[in-house]
């Protein structure tokens, strides 16, 4: 770390401006290295590192923090400038409480996100059959809306390449926008998801969860987004309401008994299985056991009973196809159902019926799309008679990924799976008492993750038929027909890590060996985004590259996050963490609420109501920005105020033309003088007491609370204290030093108690006076404050003061008299003991207010009162 304490005293500018500081002191920091996180304090107790994390193993004086990684394939927007703000805020306190904090930025820049950009802005789709063409060389931007519509295709290696080429423009783009933040990370610890640290990590993990028997393969059925042509997650699920229709359709029963379903995917009906009842609908007792036959296709399904079935939805009897929903899969699974695919990955009806189905009705579905595939399909059942009334029209939950566009659809894959508690009770069990483990900021949060972590179906699904991520690490054996052998996967040594199968070779195979019989085939797919990110501690620490630092680092002290991705990130890192090294990822985990827009409604692109955060930094600056933000609490939504940033542009100025007046009263050179007036030691007293309520509130994760307590003592030091001592100030002998102490004494505490929330501001002030950076400067204590009292203060001194002052004023302003107007005789009125301590401040009361005779009437009114006279 450069050592910032021989970075010179600038003095007082004669007219101080918040404009341009944000790049002088970017700039600055960034030289001196002010952020640096110094190794040389990393050493263990005892001299070595650990094999084994563990907090009693590491130094007290390191804090580190697992830095939410941005997505780099759009926008950053407020939301990021809120949540990343109170992360920084809490690395600022840390730092000056002479931790040595390790704040890295990360970029999560592979998967789904990135691939879409690239689409969007060069107008290509990966093609993974074509050759690599070296001359390719991408098209022009912006491209024209045809191209968009009609993408290149260009082979995979070619698709990268883009990939890569617009990350790295986009991450400077966001670099310069928290650098003009002033977020207080150290950018030598930058990494992103997609680099070969990141990739030879992540694979790491998921070959030793392999050899665990933690990671696994299955065919089975799977979440399918048609338009991204991938597999998705459950935590990657989001419901939105659709509108839809339910179809009666007729089965035949036993006997030629009608049997009538509602269904809002009637297209399903070749994929129908089985039909369900609830085991206690006594309309249906009868045919339990018994087999229907499904209309247009005659094929006979058997009727079972399952809890799951809802008498009261639609007729009480469900088609059970393969696969319409997830309770569909449910269904097949209890209940050992045959399986009868009828949709491909496309999200087209295949051209081939499934067994036992007949191909003459099937014929007209074949290769439709869902929706062209219903259409035929309901005029078929009218035209035969089995489509009973007209349908009903409703609006309904319709499963969508996250970031797509289209239904997901069920399909039968082959998939990569992680155990995550969702069919090991032991492991769920675990899971959960990891969450009670945690410290949650709010501790409300909490439920979230017991929902979640209680709600699973299944394991968690890692494997992405994309291109732009961290490859699966693993070959297959080819026998002598072609056929690879899932059973057995080919894996590489952890030393050759990071490996891609779609060019790497497996030990003892070449190149001329891929893909023929008796060779070898490499796994084509990659790994979900989060099975990266949420190794994000293990990236940045250093895992198994650095293992003096890891065991400095790891576990980490905070995991600052949005409280929308307990499910996804938190979750994850939990479970790679638990599986891995058998403790929590970090000790607190801090949520973040969202920002809402000033109607209270959640900013989004698709609303059109987002705010751009760099046009906001260079209008109002930065620490206006940072204070609105600041005045979130953790976990709590908070809407775009333009006022409230306003007034943090105000607060700001306040501070360079305050600390301007102090200065100029000659406090620097009385910094460490004490204060021995009455109402200096009163001020003094009472900034003890807030030194004390925003360090608490820190500790705590409440940078809202603290920043409450300094600014509302700073108006009131601005607007009272100053103004009664500002003529003593002016003047010589031991009151005028006196008062110069206190001024030297509250600046500098006060400065120190804004700069996390405000730190180009109060460092600017603080390099008129002080050498080296406030951000390295120590937290202030109540021993420091009360070390410059001599004797002892009274903090209702300052109140009562300023209560005076205050009436004297608004009896002038009553009167629209200047402020320097002369009150000939004052009178004060209240009780005795009131008016007694009055009188330890009535000089510069008086002063202060102009007054020529102040006189005390005692016991003349319960509460204060001053007359004035003109």
């Amino acid at each position: 770390m450069t050592d910032t304490a021989r970075t010179a005293r600038a003095g007082v500018p004669e007219r101080p401006t918040l404009d341009g500081i944000e790049e002088t002191w970017a700039r600055r920091w960034q030289e001196e290295g002010t952020y640096a996180f110094d190794r040389r304090r990393t050493v263990p107790v005892g001299g070595t590192a650990s094999d084994t994390p563990s907090r009693t193993g590491r130094r007290e004086d390191v804090y580190s923090i697992d830095t939410p990684p941005p997505t780099v394939s759009g926008e950053l927007h407020m939301g990021h400038v809120f949540s990343y703000t109170h992360t920084d805020t809490v690395a600022r306190f840390q730092r000056m409480r002479g931790k040595s904090v390790f704040y890295p930025m990360g970029w999560d820049d592979n998967g789904l996100p990135t691939e879409r950009r690239v689409q969007n802005v060069y107008g290509v789709r990966c093609d993974p059959e074509l050759p690599y063409d070296p001359a390719w060389r991408p098209p022009a931007t912006p491209i024209s809306d045809e191209a968009r519509k009609n993408p290149t295709p260009i082979s995979r290696r070619s698709f990268i390449e883009l990939c890569e080429r617009l990350t790295v423009a986009d991450e400077q783009v966001f670099e310069a926008l928290w650098r003009r933040l002033g977020l207080s990370v150290d950018w030598s610890l930058t990494y992103t998801t997609i680099g070969r640290v990141a990739r030879a990590t992540s694979q790491r993990a998921f070959l030793r969860n392999l050899a665990r028997g933690e990671a696994y393969q299955a065919e089975a059925p799977t979440l399918w987004d048609v338009g991204f042509a991938t597999a998705v997650a459950q935590a990657e699920l989001e419901d939105r309401e659709r509108p839809g229709a339910y179809h009666r359709l007729r089965f035949t029963g036993p006997g030629g008994r009608e049997v009538l379903i509602d269904t809002t995917r009637p297209e399903l009906l070749p994929a129908c299985v089985a039909l369900v009842c609830h085991p206690d609908d006594e309309r249906y007792a009868d045919l339990v056991g018994a087999t229907a036959r499904s209309p247009l296709f005659g094929v006979e399904v058997p009727v079972h009973a399952h809890s799951l079935a809802d008498p009261a939805k639609g007729t009480g009897m469900v088609m059970v196809c393969t696969f319409g929903d997830l309770t569909d899969v449910t269904w097949w699974r209890d209940l050992q159902l045959d399986t009868r695919v009828v949709i491909g990955r496309d999200g087209r009806l295949l051209p081939e019926p499934p067994a036992g189905v007949p191909a003459q009705p099937y014929a007209a579905l074949a290769g439709q799309t869902v929706n062209g595939a219903r259409r035929e399909i309901v005029g078929m059942l009218a035209d035969a008679g089995d489509l009973i009334g007209e349908p009903r029209d409703i609006t309904h939950p319709v499963k969508f990924y996250e970031r797509g566009d289209r239904p997901l659809e069920i399909v039968s894959t082959r998939q990569w799976y992680l155990r995550n508690g969702g069919r090991d009770p032991q492991l769920r069990e675990e899971l959960l008492a990891r969450g009670r483990e945690l410290h949650w900021v709010p501790e409300h949060m909490r439920h979230r993750y017991d929902h979640w972590v209680g709600g699973l179906t299944g394991d968690w699904l890692v494997s992405r038929q994309r291109f732009f991520g961290v490859p699966v690490p693993v070959w297959y054996r080819l026998d002598d027909a072609g056929e690879p052998d899932w059973s057995q996967p080919l894996t590489p040594e952890e030393s050759a890590l990071p490996v891609d199968p779609s060019t790497d070779t497996p030990a003892g195979y070449d190149e001329s060996q891929r893909g023929r019989p008796g060779g070898f085939t490499g796994d084509p797919d990659v790994l979900d985004t989060w099975a990266t990110s949420s190794l994000s501690p293990q990236i940045v620490g250093g895992w198994e590259i650095d293992p003096d630092l890891f065991a400095q680092v790891f576990p980490m002290d905070l995991r600052p996050q949005g409280h929308d991705i307990i499910r996804t990130w938190l979750f994850s890192t939990i479970v790679r963490s638990h599986l891995e090294h058998g403790v929590l990822p970090w000790r607190d985990a801090e949520l973040s609420g969202w920002i809402l827009d000033p109607d209270r409604k959640k900013m989004s692109k698709s609303k059109g109501n987002v705010v751009t955060p760099m046009a906001l930094l260079e209008q109002n600056g930065s620490d206006a920005v940072r204070y609105w933000a600041a005045n979130g609490k953790p976990g709590m939504d908070l809407a775009y105020d333009a006022a409230q940033i306003k007034i943090g542009r105000r607060l700001a100025t306040k501070v360079l033309n305050a600390s301007k007046f102090a200065l100029g009263l000659g406090a620097a050179d009385a910094l460490r003088a004490a204060a021995t007036e009455p109402l200096d030691r009163a001020m003094l007293a009472e900034l003890t007491d807030v030194v004390t309520a925003a360090t608490t509130a820190f500790e705590s994760y409440d940078h809202t609370a603290a920043l409450l307590a300094v600014e509302s003592f700073f108006w009131r030091f601005c607007d009272d204290y100053i103004e009664l001592v500002k003529e003593r100030a002016y003047g010589t002998g031991s009151a005028s030093d006196s008062a110069r102490a206190a001024l030297a004494t509250a600046l500098s505490v006060q400065l120190r108690l804004f700069a996390p929330v405000l730190p180009f501001v109060t460092e600017e002030v603080w390099s008129w006076w002080r050498y080296g950076s406030v951000h390295r400067a120590p937290w202030p204590t109540t021993y420091e404050v009360g070390r410059a009292i001599e004797g002892e203060g009274d903090p209702e001194l300052l109140r009562l003061a300023g209560e005076a002052l205050s009436q004297v004023r608004r009896a002038k302003s009553e009167r629209k008299l200047s402020m320097k107007a002369e009150v000939p005789l004052a009178e004060a009125l209240g009780p005795a003991a009131l008016l007694e301590k009055l009188t330890l401040v009535s000089d510069d009361l008086r002063s202060a207010g102009r007054i020529g005779k102040l006189d005390l009437l005692p016991d003349r009114t319960t509460e204060l009162v001053i007359a004035s006279a003109f």
